[in-house]
This record gives structure tokens, sequence and C-alpha cells, in this order.
């Protein structure tokens, strides 16, 4: 599905939801209502998909969320790799349980993006560093994905 076809499920007044995969932690930040802003949420320490699903299924129904996007880690020749599968695979699985519109954002350096700005503009140790960086990636994916969903 490409990006307008998308834009056009979307219901009004209805957040997004970004994720940024990982096998032991899933970041999570969640938009405003009216699409403009990414806030980071949550880190989802993973246990199994069971649980997993249901943490997400309580955080759609209180943030009221309408979407989901998730970041896809591209190799940087464009192709899908091994992690891309899992990501691909998570959502599929998540979408049986939760009915919502689903799409895939290149997230190719997010993660090193967000950490370099925690060194060097926020100077967070690498401790404090690692309790915020994924829920941070996924918030840097998705404003991402807001931006460009402004321009269609």
């Amino acid at each position: 599905m490409d990006i307008r076809e998308f834009k056009s499920l979307l219901k009004p007044y209805r957040a997004i939801i970004g994720f940024d995969y990982g096998a032991k932690r899933l970041g999570i930040a969640v938009s405003d209502l009216l699409l403009m802003t990414a806030t980071p949420y949550k880190i989802l320490q993973r246990t199994s998909l069971s649980k997993d699903f249901e943490d997400i299924q309580k955080i759609i129904h209180e943030k009221e969320v309408g979407a989901m996007v998730f970041g896809l880690p591209l190799q940087m020749n464009g192709e899908e790799g091994a992690i891309a599968a899992e990501v691909r695979d998570f959502a599929d699985k998540l979408g049986q349980v939760v009915s919502l519109p689903c799409f895939f954002w290149d997230e190719r350096l997010s993660s090193s993006a967000v950490e370099n700005f925690l060194i060097k503009d926020v100077d967070l140790s690498r401790a404090k560093r690692k309790k915020v960086l994924d829920a941070g990636a996924a918030a840097y994916i998705l404003q991402g994905f807001l931006d460009r969903l402004q321009l269609v």
C-alpha cells in the first residue's frame, strides 16, 4: 500500500502508533490526534507475543490509536534483510489481533541519529540513553512518517 492509500484509510482525530522493533525491546511512540507531532511513549520489554499484544492493545485503546507505523530496517542498499522480515512478521501477527491500517517506514539510521542527538545535544550517559533510545527512535521514525504524510 502506498502512503496516499494509507492516508485514505485514516479516521479523523485518531492517533498513529509508531514502533521501533527489537527482539528484546519494542520502542513505542504515539502521535497527537491531529497527526502533527510524534512523542516517545514507552519501551516495552518483550516477553511473549500474547503479552506484547495485550500491552499494545491497552496503549491503542488509551491513546485513541487509529493506525500503526512500523520502522522497517532496510539495508543500506535499500533491500530487506532478515530483521525486516521479522518486523513484517510481527506486524502481520499484530494485525490479526488489532484491525488497524499498517504502514512500513524506512528506518535506516534512525537509532544512530537519535543516539547522536542524545550524546551531543542532551549529553546523556550510556545508562540513561539505553532507557530512552528505543522510544526516541520510534518517535523519530513516526515523525518522519507524519512529516511525509502532510505532503500527500
